[in-house]
């Protein structure tokens, strides 16, 4: 087995290959990190008849990297019990995240993407047998050069860093994502289909050759489910606060933040339920949690057709570029709402 000093180009199966991760930190016997915590080039093929690649049936997560450590490393590992509990998949969750955290401290910055699916069945079709072999799994990893900038933060009011995006526009999209029922609901499950037609979408529309100025500042989408509530954007979640009467006829700006510093502990901010449809995302419960112990708590709260026009600040999050905030948004009426600039 050849080693190099650099991160593997490509994906590499961690399971069934990677059997255990010993005392001093090492995985051992024919592994993705050699004893001197240098990962290896492999070649891997994933197989046609895969569970993930023929019934979606699986999850992932994509981690940020920096200095060395997984962002939000705890929620991360959460996403693992939960969804593993969820879809019956048998995985050391603590196991798993000790050889990710072996890969970030090699990787130093960049991402790393996860994709868990279940394992060949000796039934046909759908199902999977009632035993172990029903909940082994199949685990592989891609390392990759981060996209986004991470260099502007922000300070959530527990201490901790957010990263923080330049301020884009959004708008509505006509697409919408599935409701689900439970315990579907809310995971980051291999079936994105909704949502990438609704990236499609946003693509196409930020391509129009007649575009308009809002169009090439669009950052991201809003989409409703399909029982009509706004739920989430094409690639995150959102945040939002409201006026009590629309945007046009309000007086009032004491939400209106003057800095970033205050963006998050100035007013009321509220989400929508992640119970129907949705992903649950990492930054969304990072989110909740930093503001659950201010004067103004996260509010899970639909967000209706009713409540565009009353909007004041709205922003997307998610667990790579962190917030998001937002300019304005485009209804589907053509109709602009704008916010106050952060």
């Amino acid at each position: 087995m050849t080693d190099t000093t650099s991160v593997p180009n490509g994906w590499v199966c961690l399971y069934p290959q990677v059997s255990s991760v010993t005392e001093d930190n090492r995985v051992t016997e024919n592994n993705s990190v050699t004893e001197d915590n240098r990962a290896t080039n492999q070649t891997v093929t994933m197989s046609l008849d895969n569970r993930g690649l023929a019934y979606a049936d699986g999850f992932f997560t994509t981690m940020g990297v920096i200095d060395g450590l997984i962002l939000w490393s705890d929620y991360h590992y959460r996403r693992l019990v939960s969804h593993a509990k969820a879809l019956q998949l048998n995985i050391n969750s603590e196991e798993l995240l000790a050889v990710l955290q072996l890969y970030a401290q090699q990787l130093e910055q960049g991402m790393l993407k996860l994709v868990v699916t279940r394992a060949a069945q000796d039934v046909r079709g759908y199902g999977y047998t009632p035993s172990t072999n029903g909940s082994d799994c199949e685990i592989w990893l891609k390392a990759t050069a981060m996209r986004v900038s991470t260099v502007l933060q922000l300070s959530l009011p527990d201490g901790n860093l957010v990263p923080i995006q330049p301020t884009a526009s959004a708008i509505c999209l006509a697409s919408q994502i599935a409701c689900l029922p439970p315990p579907l609901a809310g995971l980051k499950s291999l079936n994105r289909l909704d949502n990438v037609l609704a990236s499609g979408e946003l693509q196409r529309i930020k391509a129009e050759p007649l575009a308009s100025k809002l169009a090439s500042t669009l950052g991201e989408g809003l989409l409703r489910d399909m029982g009509g509530q706004w739920v989430e954007g094409t690639m995150s979640n959102v945040f939002y606060q409201l006026a009590e009467a629309p945007l046009s006829e309000s007086k009032t700006s004491s939400s209106i933040h003057k800095d970033n510093e205050n963006y998050l502990t100035t007013g009321q901010w509220y989400t929508p339920s992640m119970a129907q449809s949705g992903v649950a995302g990492v930054m969304r419960q990072v989110i909740i949690d930093a503001l659950s112990t201010t004067q103004y708590p996260v509010i899970i709260r639909s967000l209706q057709d009713e409540d565009l026009p009353k909007l004041t600040h709205l922003f997307f999050c998610n667990a790579l570029r962190g917030i998001m905030p937002m300019s304005s948004l485009t209804l589907l009426s053509g109709d602009v709402v704008d916010f106050e600039s952060v």
